[in-house]
């Protein structure tokens, strides 16, 4: 009841929180205005948890948002208060249980300064800026980074958004700053790498000045400390470029190298946005990189029997109903072409995961082809040279295909193209009977 009526007080009289007339021993004596400048609300053995919370000022309603010209002299209090409570922060025994409790208002009363400065507005659920899809987070506890200014979002008291196409995020009051477009378009317009490595212009080129904000920067750090983005070679400020790391197309297509490298905020959601596409030609790239990376010869091999079992697959109902193709749903460009890599494959052939997972599909679509499947097996080849040993795929390893009509042989019978395909031969004799009818 004692509690319920000093609140009842307090809120009658709506003084100012940090310059209230009285505190709980009585009158204010001549001593500076601000209750953090008063030592002794932190004296003391606290008796309950009450007595607790009301001291870190939590129970009461002393940050109650201030209305009209009291906003502004709320937050040069609200400045003051935090020196003070900094200072006595120093003063105190460390590790006692007032320095504690005095961090812990501390923590409060910057969180209070960052509410004024930045009250909560009705702000709408998806914002549309440069083609950015912002929508509105509902999370609160969650550590984020404002991308344009480089500070802190506390989720429990500011209003932020991220883009639902390059997850940029901000506040809500920096949108409206916000200079780059949305990586997410860059992606589906140009979907190409850099492929160059790092193609320095030089910073006097760029007027040294940010390559994305235009701020002033230098390599000696004055105004601003100059970073390279090791992407596209540019230079950028603290702001635009914060050392994350990311792997080089370049460098893995032309020297096999994957350790990560500093790159600008924009590069880093642009190379994240295009790990998984399927543009590295690698064939037209570098096509000398099969020669000295065994790895990618294996590759290149059971793509091209994968795509050797893809007919028998779409004309099979067992395996239409057991969806056999969708063990390659997260690399789709593997049933369709044998020449395309994305960044992604290129790094799981290097780390030999790929060469793993592949291995097993591939066994697990060619023991379906000749030993469980009636009707596939009903398509397979015998080899019309010699006319022995068991039924040929084109997948098997001891083959060879014809590439005029597809007939599969024993590769030694077959002498890789040099002998007549007999196929070939009753096919082309049956349309000159045709053509000999005809005339």
């Amino acid at each position: 009841m004692e509690y319920d009526e000093r609140l009842a007080q307090f809120r009658q009289t709506r003084l100012n929180p940090f310059d209230r007339g009285e505190d709980e021993d009585g009158p204010r004596g001549e001593q500076s205005p601000g209750i953090l400048a008063r030592p002794e609300l932190f004296s003391g053995t606290r008796n309950s948890s009450l007595d607790r919370t009301m001291d870190l000022g939590l129970a009461e309603d002393h940050f109650s948002r201030p209305n009209g010209s009291l906003a502004e002299s709320d937050i040069e209090n609200l400045k003051i208060a935090i020196e003070e409570c900094k200072k006595l922060i120093l003063e105190l025994p460390e590790h006692s249980e007032r320095q504690k409790d005095t961090v812990v208002k501390l923590i409060h009363l910057r969180l209070k300064l960052q509410e004024l400065k930045d009250p909560e507005e009705d702000e709408p659920n998806l914002r549309i800026v440069l083609e950015h899809r912002f929508s509105k987070e509902k999370s609160k506890s969650v550590k984020q980074t404002c991308d344009k200014c480089s500070t802190i979002i506390w989720g429990l008291i500011q209003t932020w958004y991220t883009c639902t196409g390059c997850y940029y995020r901000c506040h809500s009051k920096c949108m409206n700053l916000i200079t780059k477009a949305c990586v997410r378009s860059k992606v589906s317009h140009q979907s190409e790498y850099e492929l160059s490595i790092c193609p320095e212009i030089g910073l006097d080129r760029q007027d040294y000045r940010c390559a994305e904000c235009r701020t002033p920067i230098s390599l000696r750090g004055v105004p601003g400390e100059a970073r390279q983005c090791d992407y596209v070679g540019q230079y950028y400020c603290s702001t635009c470029h914060w050392n994350d790391t990311a792997i080089i197309p370049a460098r893995v297509i032309h020297n096999w190298e994957f350790e990560p490298r500093k790159v600008c905020r924009s590069s880093l959601r642009y190379l994240a946005l295009m790990m998984s596409r399927p543009v590295l030609k690698l064939k037209e790239i570098n096509p000398l990189l099969f020669n000295f990376v065994e790895e990618l010869v294996e590759i290149r091999k059971l793509r091209q029997d994968i795509l050797l079992m893809k007919p028998y697959f779409i004309t099979c109902k067992e395996a239409m109903e057991a969806r056999l193709l969708l063990q390659l749903q997260d690399r789709q460009h593997f049933v369709e072409n044998d020449d395309m890599y994305s960044l992604q494959d290129l790094i799981d052939i290097s780390s030999g995961r790929l060469s793993c997972s592949l291995t097993e599909i591939h066994t697990t679509f060619a023991k379906h082809i000749k030993l469980d499947c009636e009707r596939c097996q009903a398509k397979g080849f015998v080899c019309e040279l010699c006319k022995e040993g068991d039924i040929l795929f084109p997948f098997d390893s001891h083959t060879s295909v014809c590439h005029e009509c597809s007939a599969v042989f024993h590769r030694d019978c077959y002498y890789d193209n040099s002998t007549t395909c007999p196929r070939c031969a009753r096919m082309t004799e049956r349309k000159q009977d045709d053509d000999g009818k005809d005339s």
